[in-house]
């Protein structure tokens, strides 16, 4: 099993690949077909990583989001909750509460029976920590006997950008037994690794997502696809450095936006007491800016 060296915004494919050692008489990774009943052309290639890494080794495999489960052991009364605690959005006709926290930047919904999805951190420490101090705000709410338990992470969303384009029909012709590309439906190739339990959407921009169980799922997925994609590499073109400028310009612009939304949200929720000091509700204003964004967005993509 291949050795990854995980850092906070990537990690470099080449360093974590020359440091990985499958026995002691050799250096070299090899990756053998999971498939054993696709024919030998549609196997996954029984080749050294090291030979392709040759133009651009360094892959910068970024984690966007890390969703985790678990339980406080306790019913919670949703509406006391968003009366006495604070960054809540309580909303009763969907049944949750959604909980944020600014660091580390996740988001928690919690339900009534005591179960809580945390969402939102990059990175699985954060993610711990983060499900721990949403579990420990809400034992500071009253809820003495709530604990913390049933944890486990759910799923892992990372990403990262191939230093070539990749031709993307060519490449789903070659593994049309494992890999589904939808044009109609979809941009990119959907391919799955069973070992792993990873889904990849690969596009021709050679942009890559994955979705696994964990982080190194994640690693993993990207160093067994790197050597199928790199024989169906193709130059760059003027088009394909169009695209890539105006998807990071208007990524770019939806991060600053989502943060000013954000913040505009905070500094306008207000809270109301009555006369005897009961907190009677939080009132919060309603912009829905950030779901219009977030829906042009996607139209775009």
């Amino acid at each position: 099993m291949t050795s990854i060296v995980h850092q906070k915004n990537g990690t470099d494919l080449n360093n974590s690949i020359s440091s990985s050692t499958l026995n002691s008489n050799s250096n070299m990774i090899y990756y053998k077909s999971e498939f054993h009943e696709q024919s030998e052309n549609n196997a996954l290639p029984n080749k050294p990583v090291q030979d392709c890494v040759t133009d651009n080794p360094n892959l910068n495999i970024s984690i966007s989001n890390v969703v985790t489960n678990f339980s406080l052991k306790s019913h919670l009364n949703l509406r006391y909750l968003a009366l006495n605690g604070s960054n809540i959005e309580y909303r009763r006709e969907n049944g949750m509460l959604t909980m944020k926290l600014r660091k580390p930047n996740a988001t928690a919904t919690i339900w009534s029976s005591g179960k809580i999805a945390c969402t939102g951190s990059t990175s699985e420490t954060h993610a711990k920590i983060a499900s721990r101090r949403f579990a420990r705000i809400i034992q500071k709410l009253g809820y003495h006997n709530a604990k913390f338990s049933s944890y486990r992470i759910v799923n892992v969303l990372g990403s990262c950008s191939l230093p070539f384009p990749i031709k993307v029909i060519q490449f789903s012709e070659k593994y049309k037994t494992i890999a589904q590309y939808e044009p109609e439906l979809h941009p990119g190739v959907t391919f799955k690794i069973k070992e792993l339990k990873a889904t990849l959407k690969i596009f021709s921009t050679g942009s890559i997502t994955v979705t696994a169980p964990s982080v190194s799922n994640v690693y993993q997925a990207i160093e067994q696809i790197y050597p199928m994609v790199y024989p169906f590499r193709r130059e760059k073109t003027a088009e394909d450095e169009r695209v890539i400028r105006k998807l990071m310009t208007k990524k770019r612009n939806f991060t600053e936006i989502d943060d000013n939304v954000s913040i505009y949200n905070s500094e306008n929720s207000v809270t109301k007491r009555n006369c005897d000091g009961l907190a009677i509700g939080i009132v919060k204003v309603e912009n829905n800016l950030e779901n219009i964004i977030k829906q042009e967005y996607e139209n775009d993509l």
